[in-house]
């Protein structure tokens, strides 16, 4: 079982609460999870970042996905017409 911190933030100014909480809302999160993204990417190392596909997985993978049919080929497949 792993630990949880919590901080809480004194002070803070009413134009960064309003940003964040505006901020927030564009990302469909709660203001605190969206402080919890900011802190994460804000001491984050070079080279710790995640891929496109895991952060799209991250942000949409709770609205489930679509099964798509493949497009019908009218032709066979043939192999690359490379220069010589």
């Amino acid at each position: 079982m792993s630990s949880v911190a919590a901080i809480s933030i004194r002070a803070l100014d009413d134009r960064v609460h309003e940003r964040l909480r505006v901020r927030a809302a564009r990302h469909g999160r709660s203001m605190e999870a969206e402080a919890r993204v900011i802190l994460e990417d804000a001491v984050s190392e070079p080279g710790e970042s995640v891929g496109l596909a895991q952060a799209l997985l991250a942000r949409f993978g709770d609205a489930g996905g679509v099964d798509l049919e493949p497009p019908r080929r009218s032709q066979a497949p043939r192999a690359a017409d490379l220069p010589e």
